[in-house]
């Protein structure tokens, strides 16, 4: 090889590492050990159903009430931890008509048992508590309620908290690998206003105090992140879709100024979303529940049959493009992302926060569905090539375990490319869709990990993918195809990566014809004389090309 391209081999190879190594190292602390980790004390009882019953003074900004916790033994316990934020104030802890003792530790609460309580046995506990919670500053990505004004002047309230903590407005087991089996959300609200919680609308009760409450049943398996309440002067309306599982039930609730635009744009993306994502991903998976879209004070969240809606009822993210092709302008982002994670992140939940490119990774690639189902395969392929331009690179996906912490962004961008990138690799399209759809069946309603994942799609692959996750997922930086091309007409070529024996298989067009090569760590030689251009829309690699003698 000839010295320059010796050079430029260093100039890539240094850029990637010594960026890399810019990155400083986070510093974590035993509160968010806490937090993140299931120790023996959460490991010891397993969720089985909540009853929150939660009062919000609007004016005050406090809220107070109680949540039930029924839970299973795991094993025997007598002493265990719950969650909630440390500015709520805990006034006492119910168990068998006594209250029971509790020690706090930055967000973690510790209650003992008057005895030992065996394995498998069902019990329950309630805790009461008030305060004022957590102000998004910048919802969603800042956890928090959101307090705002419909144009009429009147309260619109709304809560958002992934990442951040359920804990932070609620006791609760403040982890993800525990959803309850199912719960009752009971929310009170000054008289005239109402709340849309998640689930169904079981009843409604007007209180002495000129509050109404308002009792919503949900009768799947949530996480804690989803539970959510949104508080305005709603208007309702109705509709329903004809999906694999029945009749589906679509109900929206919005502002009164939204309600000509909400007809609009709802009924133009909601049925076709659901067309796309039952055939890809199969049935909606909250049928007994239903599907709600809410106007939300915020952008968006995924809150589970009660999606919060924020984009203002334009097209694109806000009114654009992610992509940068043109392709995103013709629906809307907030609609079809969040429903998305019907799919991935309500159905299918990673057990900790780090794992959380399975939620947004497969969940943006669903928008490159939605697109192919427009406009077709090309159109959807180009759209998660476009988004590309928004992968920073910085750290890798997966972050770290036990802490509460996610890894890079790129878990959307790169995590969709990625994602794209198996359908190709497969090759496949019914066997792609039967990954999709067996995802969800056999991962649905349930917690999962990378490893987890991984070995499912390997095993209905019938090929060894790990290299290829492990490469997209666990690193910084993409992997370096390394051409060099000779004038007599052969062509040598091999992986640059930090995965040892790197074997991505890979698309290329050699003349006029489209073929497969199967690139390594080490160096591989074929004829060519027009050289090969690798397939860079479905491949989301770098190429380093250059001639020697």
């Amino acid at each position: 090889m000839k010295s320059r391209s010796i050079i430029l081999f260093l100039v890539i190879f240094l850029s990637i590492h010594t960026g890399f190594a810019q990155v400083k190292a986070p510093v974590f602390t035993k509160a968010d050990t806490l937090r993140g980790k299931l120790t023996p004390l959460r490991s010891s009882y397993d969720i089985n159903y909540y009853h929150l019953d939660v009062k919000v003074d609007i004016d005050k900004r406090f809220i107070s009430g109680s949540n039930v916790f029924r839970f299973t033994a795991t094993r025997d316990l007598k002493r265990l931890q719950f969650d909630l934020f440390e500015n709520l104030a805990i006034h006492k802890v119910i168990y068998h008509g006594k209250e029971l003792p509790f020690e706090r530790e930055f967000n973690a609460v510790f209650i003992d048992f008057p005895a030992t309580i065996t394995k498998d046995t069902k019990d329950e506990f309630t805790v009461f508590y008030s305060g004022q919670p957590t102000i998004a500053e910048r919802a969603p990505w800042e956890g928090g309620f959101s307090f705002a004004r419909d144009r009429q002047g009147k309260p619109w309230v709304g809560v958002s908290c992934q990442g951040f903590g359920a804990s932070s407005w609620w006791p609760t087991k403040d982890h993800q690998s525990d959803e309850a089996d199912s719960m009752m959300i009971s929310v009170s609200v000054p008289r005239g206003l109402m709340n849309v919680s998640n689930g169904r609308l079981r009843s409604t009760e007007k209180l002495d105090d000129d509050y109404t409450r308002y009792n919503w049943a949900v009768s799947y398996p949530i996480n804690n992140y989803n539970v959510t309440l949104n508080i305005a002067d709603y208007v309702h309306f109705e509709d329903s879709y004809a999906g694999e599982n029945g009749d589906l039930s679509l109900d929206y609730y919005v502002l009164k100024e939204n309600l000509d635009k909400a007809k609009k744009q709802f009924g133009a993306n909601v049925k076709p979303m659901l067309k796309v994502f039952e055939h890809w991903f199969g049935p909606y998976p909250f049928y007994r529940d239903g599907f709600k879209l809410i106007d939300a004070p915020y952008l968006g969240m995924e809150h589970q049959s009660a999606i919060a809606y924020g984009n203002k009822y334009l097209n694109g993210y806000m009114g654009s493009d992610l992509s940068g092709t043109g392709y995103g302008l013709k629906w809307d982002y907030i609609i079809i992302h969040e429903a998305g994670h019907e799919w991935f992140g309500n159905n299918i939940t990673s057990k900790d926060i780090a794992d959380m490119w399975i939620h947004e990774g497969f969940t943006m690639y669903s928008e490159a569905l939605f697109v192919e189902s427009l406009d077709g395969k090309k159109a959807g392929a180009k759209y998660i090539a476009g988004v590309r331009a928004k992968v920073s690179n910085d750290i890798p996906i997966i972050g770290p375990y036990d802490v509460n912490t996610e890894g890079s962004a790129d878990m959307y961008y790169k995590g969709a490319n990625l994602v794209h990138t198996l359908r190709i690799l497969i090759g496949n399209d019914t066997k792609w869709r039967e990954i999709l759809r067996g995802l969800n069946k056999d991962f649905g309603l349930k917690t999962t990990t990378t490893e987890e994942v991984i070995a499912y799609i390997n095993s209905k692959a019938g090929r060894d993918l790990t290299k290829v996750f492990d490469q997209y997922l666990r690193y910084s930086s993409i992997p370096v195809l390394e051409i060099s091309t000779t004038k007599k007409g052969s062509v040598r070529y091999r992986w640059n990566s930090e995965v040892p024996g790197f074997n991505m298989p890979l698309r290329v067009t050699s003349g006029n014809k489209l073929q497969w090569i199967f690139p390594t760590d080490q160096w591989k030689t074929m004829n060519s004389k027009t050289g090969i251009r690798p397939d860079i829309e479905n491949f989301f690699i770098k190429v380093s090309a250059d001639i020697y003698d």
